[in-house]
């Protein structure tokens, strides 16, 4: 009886003196622990922030350690975002150690976490990540999904950084899907990018796969590839050596044995091969070394053996003493006690966690069901505003482009007032088209803001002078209220901005009959170049109810059956507003009072631009078309439907050029080939093969002929591809002539003076 006491209390100090005190740290929610949350989060804030720089100073040993002790400390942290920050910090550590298996199955974990909490900005860095490492799994449809996603969620976002890495992203992923020339413009744009943001690593980087690139490049006479090459190679080693990136250093070896074998120098080829396999065999024994570390090392039992066999021992010369059987007796019963009330509890606590583990796996599937049923709804909606808008905007072109040929044929006074009133209905029913892709675009998240100088006050005027006329036909006097104080260039997006002011200005000159709208515009604040500024929409007109005030900025949102049937309109202009504020950080805001009229404002942050006045109308004037450059040029229109034939021909023969068509991609081919053409003007959706099939033909056996895209297709999600392909510009129908003509001209004049670029821009 006393040996078998004697074993238990072995077994009870070896709980006390090792399991027992793990178990308390593990329960500082219960035990009086001196350590906070909150001190636990900055802890482990700490721990990935070092972790963070480790890895980008390769030091792949430290950042193990780091991330470890972070994971050690986030298990009961109930912090969905820092949690996902942690596990994708991991995902990089591997990624970098060349564990891309590893990586992908962490980084897909921190997805789910960081998705569920909504944090956009980590979300996009994950779904970049991912990119890269699929890519390096050779996955890459999968990759390509992954940086979709990722520039989709960056799109809305201020992290130019995290743009632009997709750049690189998609660079290596071109190369290695075989496509050197495509890899090269990617690596090219993102260098650029990378110099101005100061990306010194991103910019190495690019650089090292752009000279692995350019030496894939097949061509009669690549000499030029291997001298750009070799100053792409020259390139990172200054960046690579200022900022002693050495894993980078290891990798530049490879490429200059490939260019010394090119250049005729086996044996320095050979010794330069010699160094790179040397130097990575030994970077790879690191590697394993810091991934079994990372992994997580086993736990070291001999102190532990060693322990025991010594409490043994003393326990075994103490069971001759009598006195110590009865101490023992007491003392076993007592922890034996202590242990099943810690089992209890600890089995209850296992079974809470469990339950709330099943919970929380249920609301996880509930969601992700939800987010791809909404997914697959927008995505149908977008499909189905595509087709219809496509199908509209064909037999529109017939009505505004035949409208605008019998204007310029001298029309008597009584027919010209009945096409002026088929032009109007033209326009009216493009504005709404365009109105309904805008807020599905804007509701999908695919606009953009622009950023470029402009002149504030101008921008006003123009706004001011396009709602003239029907402010007149009102009968209703519009006034400005200037601000002078207010910096003459700023920089921002003047297009956004002023379709903000003419919905909310043509809002009010529709709903006030001879009355007044007064456009109010003054400075709130100014700090070093930034200020901010306070637009005012006041009118007398016919106000808005207080009930309708609540709905009024929601999508086909009018104030009353009356008024929709008296004024007309569709109600998008202020959800449009609403929207475009919200994406530029703004916000809009409504007094009014039915009968006595409205007032509309808005706060904006707008930058301060460096440019004056001049600089930008003398931009401007750059933009003007010299239409005598244009007669006599010998365009081909490439278009199935007749009726179009014939419009875009008289156009263009309105203007003394010289025109042909022909009904199909497959005839478009082969006129270009026999005959000699000044620009092509090609449609998208034809019998045979489509228009972007033909253009990929054409670009085969002639590279430099100017092809631009004349159709109805919604073409904003897809520039990138169209320019790839090989388009130059792009002109949607239906279109306003002088549009038309300018594209063309600049179009032309780019071929001619050589400033056309080949780099594909991140939308």
């Amino acid at each position: 009886m006393n040996k078998v006491i004697s074993y238990c209390l072995r077994i009870v100090i070896i709980f006390i003196l090792y399991v027992f005190p793990s178990w308390l740290a593990a329960q500082d929610e219960d035990i009086n622990n001196p350590m906070s949350p909150q001190d636990s989060i900055e802890l482990i804030e700490q721990y990935r922030d070092d972790g963070i720089d480790a890895i980008k100073s390769s030091d792949f040993e430290l950042a193990a350690e780091k991330i470890k002790k972070a994971n050690q400390l986030i298990g009961d942290i109930e912090n969905p975002t820092l949690k996902g920050e942690i596990i994708y910090t991991n995902a990089q550590l591997h990624y970098y150690l060349q564990n891309y298996d590893k990586a992908a199955k962490l980084n897909g974990n921190a997805i789910e976490i960081i998705t569920l909490s909504k944090n956009q900005e980590k979300l996009g860095k994950a779904y970049s990540l991912q990119g890269f490492i699929t890519t390096k799994l050779a996955k890459y449809s999968f990759s390509e999904y992954n940086f979709k996603k990722a520039e989709s969620i960056y799109k809305n976002s201020k992290n130019a950084a995290g743009r632009f890495s997709i750049l690189l992203g998609r660079g290596i992923l071109e190369l290695e899907k075989g496509n050197p020339k495509v890899a090269v413009n990617y690596l090219s744009a993102g260098i650029t990018k990378y110099r101005e943001l100061e990306m010194p690593y991103q910019e190495a980087l690019a650089l090292l796969w752009k000279a692995k690139a350019l030496l894939l490049i097949e061509n009669d006479s690549n000499k030029t590839y291997v001298t750009q090459s070799k100053a792409s190679l020259a390139q990172a080693l200054q960046v690579i050596n200022s900022k002693e990136y050495k894993v980078l250093y290891i990798d530049h070896y490879q490429i200059a044995s490939a260019l010394a074998i090119r250049d005729g120098e086996n044996n320095k080829g050979k010794s330069l091969l010699e160094q790179y396999t040397s130097k990575m065999d030994s970077l790879k024994i690191i590697y394993i070394s810091v991934i079994s570390k990372a992994m997580g090392a086993s736990p070291n039992i001999g102190g532990l053996e060693k322990t025991i066999d010594t409490s043994g021992n003393d326990l075994i010369e103490k069971e001759k003493s009598e006195s110590f059987n009865k101490v023992t007796n007491g003392l076993s019963i007592a922890i034996i006690a202590i242990l099943s009330l810690l089992t209890l509890s600890l089995y209850k606590n296992n079974n809470l966690r469990a339950k709330a583990n099943r919970l929380l796996q249920d609301k996880n599937t509930e969601l992700q069901l939800a987010k791809e049923k909404a997914e697959k709804a927008s995505l149908a909606k977008a499909q189905f505003l595509s087709t219809v808008t496509h199908e509209l905007r064909t037999p529109l072109y017939a009505v505004t482009g035949l409208t605008h040929l019998l204007m310029e044929e001298n029309p008597k006074e009584h027919q010209k007032e009945h096409l002026d009133s088929l032009k109007f209905s033209g326009e009216y029913l493009l504005s709404l088209i365009n109105n309904i892709l805008d807020l599905n675009k804007l509701e999908a998240n695919k606009v953009e803001i622009e950023k470029t100088s402009f002149h504030l006050k101008k921008r006003i005027n123009d706004v001011l002078v396009a709602l003239r006329k029907s402010a007149n036909d009102k009968q209703t006097t519009l006034r400005v209220e200037y601000d002078d104080s207010i910096p003459e260039s700023l920089s921002g997006d003047p297009l956004k901005l002023s379709q903000v002011l003419i919905n909310l200005i043509g809002n009010s000159v529709k709903f006030t009959q001879n009355g007044e709208v007064v456009v109010r515009v003054r400075k709130i604040d100014q700090h070093n170049n930034s200020i901010k500024i306070n637009f005012e929409i006041q009118d007398n007109g016919v106000g808005i109810s207080k009930k309708k005030q609540k709905t009024i900025f929601e999508t086909f949102s009018q104030g009353s059956l009356q008024i929709n049937r008296k004024f007309g309109g569709t109600g998008l202009g202020l959800s449009i507003v609403k929207n475009l504020l919200e994406l530029m950080n703004s916000k809009i805001q409504l007094e009014s009072k039915l009968g006595e009229g409205s007032k509309f404002w808005f706060n904006l942050d707008i930058d301060i631009s460096e440019e004056t006045a001049t600089d930008i109308e003398g931009a401007n004037k750059k933009r003007k078309i010299n239409h005598e450059y244009l007669v006599g040029k010998n365009v081909l229109v490439v278009e199935d439907n007749k009726i179009n034939q014939m419009i875009t021909k008289k156009i263009l023969e309105k203007n003394k050029m010289k025109c042909q068509v022909a009904d199909n991609g497959t005839d478009a081919v082969a006129l270009v080939k026999d005959t000699v053409f000044d620009v092509v003007l090609m449609d998208i959706h034809m019998p045979g093969i489509s228009g972007i099939e033909a253009t990929q033909k054409i670009r085969e056996f002639n590279k430099d002929i100017p092809v631009i895209a004349l159709t109805a297709v919604t073409i904003d999600e897809n520039l990138d591809e169209f320019y790839r392909v090989g388009f130059n510009e792009i002109i949607p129908k239906p279109f306003k002539p002088e549009e038309f003509f300018e594209k063309i001209f600049n179009t032309l004049k780019l071929g001619i003076d050589g400033e056309q670029e080949d780099t594909p821009t991140l939308s």
